[in-house]
Formats: structure tokens, sequence, C-alpha cells
């Protein structure tokens, strides 16, 4: 006998449509513009906060363009290369093994496997992995796609070598090298300061990588998504959110994908009251459950916490807390930086919390890790 799957809200890794409840992937982005771009070879930047979707978003297209038979698309995450910091063999080790892997799990291919044996015996790291990918894409009888997550998780001279290879291969596409390939992290490459101990310099990400052709933000859900998320639930159990409990998820959360989700789970699925399917969701519930999770530091409000102790973040955080956060007197990197974020967003020409959940965390951490200072609040909206 079947077991029956209930369905709930994802507050952990991509979302999967027959376990979670879900705003489809490709409905929140302009998909025409992604085909147009792999179409005319572009290799470009899909860029947004921590657990806003952006893998979900990467796994939906590679499944998408796989299926359509024009392409052959790998994803693949080079956070596993992170612990090697700057140690560029051990890093590319990481990243081509996962590459490789990757392959032969998602695509059963195993030729480039088969290629790396031999890779690292005759090749050195800064040039492996443009040697890879020019024998598969000259071996592939369709053009490869990569969708590249986490590229932002590398620092230094692994980071550096990761993206001077893939533009090397460019002008050899699409028979020798990738057509298209999709860098994806929290912040465009072109704000990248990438210190290099080999060079003994500051490098940009603009420089080592500036074959990008374009960046695009993947954004918070819009207000329709947020009730439409919480409708399915409605619809999968009888379980009414009223519509001022509605609105407070929205203005809560201003659509932050994960906010959203987590309020949702913990008002029906983790609060003793909500998981009566016969009780009404009301206002003061979602106002509840607000506290919980902020007093319990989720995962996510915790990172949120760890970025608060960069200086550069500080300084844009500060001056908006006392109201006194003019665009003109902040570098427009740090605000560009604080932004991607996801902490910040402007309102009016003026500066703001992203939301006011956020808004509630920053000043009490503030105060907590430097009692001396004392953020004035400043009304929200």
């Amino acid at each position: 006998m079947r077991k029956i799957t209930i369905r709930f809200f994802n507050t952990a890794g991509p979302v999967q449509s027959d376990r979670h409840y879900w705003v489809p992937p490709l409905e929140r982005f302009n998909l025409a513009d992604i085909l147009s771009l792999i179409e005319q070879q572009k290799y470009f930047v899909l860029h947004a906060p921590r657990q806003t979707g952006k893998t979900s978003v990467l796994l939906a297209l590679m499944e998408y363009l796989n299926q359509r038979d024009e392409y052959t698309c790998l994803y693949f995450n080079v956070e596993i290369a992170q612990y090697a910091r700057e140690n560029v063999r051990q890093g590319l080790e990481a990243i081509l093994n996962e590459l490789t892997g990757r392959a032969r799990d998602q695509l059963n291919d195993l030729r480039p496997q088969q290629i790396l044996v031999e890779i690292f015996q005759r090749f050195n790291a800064g040039t492996a992995m443009n040697e890879l990918l020019t024998r598969w894409a000259d071996d592939n009888h369709k053009p490869l796609v990569l969708l590249i997550d986490e590229i932002d998780s590398l620092v230094g001279d692994t980071l550096i070598s990761v993206l001077r290879q893939l533009r090397a291969g460019y002008d050899k596409r699409p028979g020798l090298f990738p057509q298209s390939i999709i860098l994806c992290g929290v912040r465009d490459v072109r704000d990248y300061r990438i210190h290099s101990s080999r060079d003994k310099a500051i490098i940009t990400g603009g420089s080592a990588f500036n074959v990008k052709a374009k960046s695009l933000h993947l954004g918070n859900f819009s207000q329709p998504e947020v009730e439409r998320l919480l409708r399915q639930h409605t619809t999968e159990t009888g379980q009414v959110f009223e519509p001022e409990a509605v609105e407070q998820v929205w203005y809560l959360t201003q659509g932050q994908p994960w906010l959203v989700n987590a309020l949702a789970y913990e008002v029906c699925f983790e609060m003793e009251a909500g998981r009566d399917r016969t009780a009404l969701i009301t206002r003061a519930t979602v106002t509840r459950a607000k506290e919980h999770i902020i007093l319990r530091r989720e995962t996510h409000l915790d990172q949120l916490v760890d970025k608060l102790q960069e200086d550069r973040v500080r300084q844009v955080i500060q001056p908006i807390l006392a109201g006194e956060a003019s665009p003109d007197l902040i570098p427009t990197d740090d605000i560009g930086y604080v932004r991607d974020l996801g902490l910040i967003r402007t309102d009016q020409g003026q500066l703001a919390i992203a939301n006011p959940i956020y808004q509630e965390v920053i000043p009490r951490e503030l105060t907590e890790t430097n009692p001396g200072a004392s953020p004035r609040l400043q009304p929200w909206g």
C-alpha cells in the first residue's frame, strides 16, 4: 500500500514538489531571457541572498534543458572546495571530482570521470578544469551548459584560478568548451575583491572573469506568490489562514522565501494549536510564530547575525538604524554588498532594513555584541 505523503513548508535545501508546498522555480524569473542568453552562447551570473531558492532554480533549469534535448546541462556545487582555501590543487581536485560525479549521477555520463583520471597526471591545477571541459565538449554531441553553484564560496587563488580557466576557454565555445555557463552565488562577480597570495594583490572578479554578459538577480516572493504558497496548505488540509494572517506573513517577511516558509511551518506544524487542522490561523498566531523563530535563532537568522560582525556591513546598517542612512554618504560598493546579502532594500530613495523581522533581530544583536551601542529603531514600511 502506497504511503500518502503530506507536504509541508520547506526551510532546508532545494524544494521538491512532491514533499513541499512550492512556487515553481522556473516561474520566479524570466525563463525566456535565460534561454535567449544560452542560445546566444553567453556566460552570465545569477545571484541572490542565501536561502532564496537559487539552487532550486538551477536544478529546475537543468531538468528543463535536458528534457528539451537541445543541450547537455549539468549542475554542480563548488562549495565542497571551500576547505582548500588557497590551495589551488586541492581545490581544483575537489571541484573536478564533484563535477565528474554529478555528470555520472545526473547524466549517466562516465566520460568526464574517465578524462579526469589522466588530467592531474599530465596537467597542473591551473589548466586542469579548462582541459577537462575542452575534452568533454569535444566528445559530446550536444552543446554543454554548466550551472555552477556557490561560486563565491571559493576564496583567494582557488577562485581566481576557476574564473580564469573558464575565461580562457571562452573563445573555444561551443565546439570545444561549454556553450553557456551560469555562475551562481550571493554576490555578483563584479563585486568580488579577491586577495591573491600568488600575485600579492587584490584581484577583482570583473577582471578575472571579464566575459560575463549579464547579471540576473533572483528576488523575493511577490505578495501573490506568498498567498499562493499558503493557499496550497489550505487546499490540501482544509486549514484556513484568515486574510489578516496572510497579510501579516507578507508584512513581516516582505516575501523573503525562507522567512515565509519558516513562519508558515512554525504556525502549521510546530505550534500545538496549529496542528489542529480545524483551527483558524490568525494574525496573532503568525505574530507568536515570529517570536518563536527569533528566540530560537534559527540557522538563517544565525547566518544573518554572523554577517553583522563585518565592519563593511555595520557601517551600512548602523546609519540606517539611526535614521541617518543617505545613500550619498555610504560607499556604493558597500551598499551593493549588503543589499546582495539581503539585509537592506531601497525605499523611496532611502536605505531601509529588508523586512520587519530583520529589523527586530539586527538591533537586538548589535546591542548584545556592543552594550554601549543603542541603535534607534526606525518605523518600518
